[in-house]
């Protein structure tokens, strides 16, 4: 039987397993990733999700295990970012035929978007934070104001302000409807503007380390933090405190999503039957092939044995449930959605609003110029993705959006 995977053997580097038979490699996403695997703290080698395309410092789409040191571009800066889903006991039928007072009920329990401050609140942040944000940053605090002590500079970025907020970018939130019908919600968002700073000052930290330490890199970006080091312990610290940030973002985001629709819907029902909260840019000890190792998933998702994920289609396409088959040689991972074929500016130039009408003309959703780079054909098609990784998940909930909110 062939393999399910290709590989690329190059001299002095490690081999790179890709697991995209079917869907397209761009040259510069390969070319990043032989980069990547030429660093010598790479363990045995580096895992390629099918939705991989050409990222910040590493390829989004790729699993880079490491021994005794951390790339911080390589985790990112949306750190934590990640999917959150749950099942309802609702059902289709108790929708409302028309689903625009829906998406607007939660499109104003949820901040959203992002324009630049002219002596206004960003409508991304809250103005007064409600009390659930309070009291999930009352347990955040503590930790940050370590950090904070430290870094003095993170502390004044949005935080508890955007604490179960959204975002913009491909960040959104769904209602979607599963093969019987069974109504779900699921989002995806990550650690937000304070996130953000915190990868920014690590990447650039990293990268003067670099300098002062004489030490040549394949590329800048893959600068990174020896283990043991002190930038190493106080990123650890900090890159933790993002991702459970982010977490605890989506949480607070779920909640008052589900206390937005009950506006809308009399019916009493509950939501949380199969939850599924999980990350796709962060970093994490983990054991494999025996032995205890940094794993960076950048654009990937854990799928250990019988662990249940999320695999996000593009806006207007189907999304999966899945649920991991523990595949080592992936080191347990699977792809975090279908992965772009584009960039933004190129899906602006090439389509029209008219184009974003058709394509999302089975979903309630916004059909502006603002959000044609988010347009169904600027990504992979989500059936080869999925084909590509059928040794690394299976599927167990294939679901269709109803209702899309986007910032």
């Amino acid at each position: 039987m062939p393999a399910d995977y290709d590989v690329i053997g190059i001299e002095h580097a490690r081999p790179i397993k890709l697991w995209t038979q079917g869907v397209p490699l761009e040259a510069d996403a390969r070319q990043q990733l032989i980069d990547t695997a030429k660093m010598p703290f790479i363990f045995r080698h580096l895992a390629v999700m099918p939705d991989v395309h050409l990222g910040k410092g590493s390829t989004i789409g790729s699993v880079i295990p490491t021994r005794g040191a951390i790339i911080p571009a390589a985790v990112g800066v949306d750190i934590g970012c990640g999917m959150m889903a749950v099942r309802t006991t609702l059902s289709a039928s108790d929708l409302p035929d028309n689903l625009h007072g829906l998406r607007t009920a939660i499109e104003r329990s949820v901040p959203h978007g992002f324009e630049p401050k002219r002596g206004g609140r960003d409508p991304g942040s809250w103005g007064k934070p409600p009390e659930s944000v309070d009291q999930a940053w009352t347990k955040l605090l503590p930790e940050f104001e370590r950090i904070t002590t430290k870094y003095p500079a993170l502390a004044k970025t949005n935080n508890r302000n955007h604490l179960g907020t959204l975002g913009t970018g491909n960040h959104f939130i769904e209602v979607c409807l599963d093969g019987k019908d069974c109504v779900w919600f699921m989002l995806h968002s990550g650690s937000r503007g304070v996130g953000n700073a915190i990868g920014r000052l690590f990447i650039e930290m990293a990268q003067r380390d670099m300098e002062r330490y004489f030490i040549h890199l394949p590329n800048r970006d893959l600068a990174y933090f020896p283990e043991g080091s002190e930038h190493f312990d106080d990123y650890i610290q900090a890159v933790g405190w993002a991702q459970d940030f982010a977490r605890k973002n989506r949480d607070v985001m779920m909640a008052n999503l589900i206390a937005a629709v009950r506006t809308v819907i009399g019916k009493p029902f509950s939501a949380d039957v199969e939850a599924v909260n999980c990350h796709h840019n962060y970093v994490q000890r983990e054991t494999h092939f025996g032995e205890k190792v940094f794993v960076t998933r950048k654009g990937a998702v854990s799928a250990k044995k019988d662990e249940l994920g999320i695999i996000p289609g593009s806006m207007g396409a189907k999304s999966y449930i899945v649920r991991g088959l523990g595949n080592e040689e992936a080191f347990c991972s699977c792809s975090h959605g279908a992965g772009r074929v584009m960039s933004r500016t190129e899906a602006k130039r090439r389509f029209t609003v008219e184009d974003q009408v058709r394509a999302t003309a089975h979903v309630e959703c916004r059909k502006d110029a603002n959000v044609i780079d988010e347009i169904p054909m600027a990504y992979k098609d989500i059936d080869a993705v999925m084909h590509a990784q059928r040794t690394l998940v299976e599927i167990v909930h294939t679901l269709r959006q109803v209702v899309c909110v986007k910032g």
